[in-house]
């Protein structure tokens, strides 16, 4: 390979570190480095020096480092071989973010469970070269936006989820009035980030959510927007829903065809203007209360519904209502535990939670026990039917042949590729 006589590099914006291909240099070779960059040499696996931007010559006036590391028999002009890093250390202000699943809260102002989303974008500045260049770069060829928000995917996405839970909880706002705090919330978080980021050389300049939403088609949006426009609804007509039940058991009554269908019925069409029509309005009243404690009502354990007490499965989720989830067993030992114990208090093993319903996942396994959900082996995180890579830890789901590496499909026995036996 020859020896370079000028190193250059017009970088991209979107490239935070390049490596100059070509190793092979000399105490001639010309270094040129442009604005907003910052060159770093690199001799045996050693930094020797940084250049800010400028022209330099590679001699051993301005590289003393290399009096030691390079044999210098002609008069101090010898090639040499080593590695030339260039640093981009413009700002970068538009890296785009956003949550790969929904975030699962309660609303403190309503009690219902909605997936929440959130996205934006932040803006770096690499700010210390060489922690940059030693600690996150390494020994890869280039480091550019992609690989930023590969790595560090994880780190943000978890502080956006607390941050959100903890501004919906403790500050008690509800998620339909959550984006008006948009600034508060961006503000704590480039704070937040910005001790993370600087053990790598970075400086976060901001961070930005730009909008938080709920899906339109998820159920229980779905029912809460339903409320808000009823509820909205009887504000304008001047009546509460105690009184709009009242108007619907008077009418259903009135078009029954027994002897109670026809006493209310006359009740309606002719004791109104007797004075019949406050006894007939106490009846109703009565007979509604009836109607409501006819069968006692219960909460459902995985979505919170108000359920009927004698149904078994929830029929706004499907789930079983008859567990006690406020309990769990240990999968070591099978001993009963209250949800949230971190040790069982039969056998002593230390437990571990499932992040859904609380219940202790046998060492190995990817699956709970108790609600079935299919979790990461890596991070613990919840997984969707299908999902490739986990949303926390960005750890591939997929199978593979051991044998000629082939994706392989769930439930099957041998690798269709090869037909080399998977289990």
């Amino acid at each position: 390979m020859a020896i370079v006589d000028v190193l250059k590099f017009n970088s991209d914006a979107s490239i935070f570190a390049w490596k100059y291909p070509n190793t092979e240099l000399a105490t001639w070779t010309q270094l040129i480095v442009n604005e907003s960059q910052e060159a770093v040499l690199l001799k045996n696996g050693q930094i020797t020096d940084t250049f800010g931007p400028g022209h330099y010559q590679l001699t051993t006036d301005n590289i003393p480092v290399l009096q030691k590391l390079v044999n210098i028999p002609f008069g101090g002009k010898s090639p040499f071989s080593a590695e030339v890093w260039f640093i981009n250390k413009a700002f970068a202000l538009d890296i785009k973010w956003g949550t790969t699943t929904p975030i699962q809260v309660q609303d403190p102002k309503y009690g219902v469970f909605v997936p929440l989303r959130a996205f934006g974008q932040f803006g770096i500045q690499i700010e210390d070269s060489r922690k940059f260049l030693v600690k996150l770069v390494g020994t890869m060829p280039f480091f550019n936006t992609n690989t930023l928000t590969d790595y560090f995917k994880g780190l943000y996405i978890t502080r956006v989820k607390d941050r959100l839970s903890t501004c919906l909880v403790a500050s008690k706002i509800s998620i339909l009035e959550i984006n008006s705090h948009l600034d508060e919330i961006s503000s704590t978080l480039s704070k937040q980030l910005q001790e993370e980021f600087s053990e790598f050389g970075i400086r976060v300049h901001s961070f930005y959510v730009n909008d938080i939403n709920v899906p339109e088609n998820d159920p229980a949006v779905k029912q809460l927007k339903a409320a808000l426009a009823k509820r909205a609804e009887m504000d304008i007509l001047g009546y509460n829903y105690q009184q709009e039940r009242t108007f619907d058991t008077l009418n259903t009554a009135a078009g029954n065809q027994g002897a109670a269908g026809t006493v209310m019925g006359a009740g309606m069409g002719v004791g109104l203007g007797f004075g019949i029509g406050g006894a007939v309005g106490n009846a109703v009243g009565n007979m509604d209360a009836v109607l409501s404690t006819k069968e006692g009502t219960k909460e459902c354990p995985s979505c919170h519904a108000t359920i009927g007490e004698s149904l078994k499965f929830c029929p706004e989720c499907g789930a079983d209502t008859r567990k006690n989830t406020s309990e769990a067993k240990c999968a070591s030992c099978g001993g009963s535990f209250a949800v949230g114990t971190k040790f069982c208090p039969e056998c002593g093993k230390k437990i571990n939670p499932c992040k859904n319903c609380g219940s202790d996942i046998p060492d190995g396994s990817n699956k709970c026990p108790g609600c079935g959900q299919i979790l990461c082996p890596e991070c613990g995180g919840t997984l969707s039917a299908g999902t490739k890579f986990c949303p926390e830890c960005g750890k591939s789901m997929v199978k593979k042949c051991a044998n000629c590496g082939a994706e392989l499909t769930d439930g099957k026995k041998f690798c269709s590729e090869c037909g080399t036996k998977t289990e």
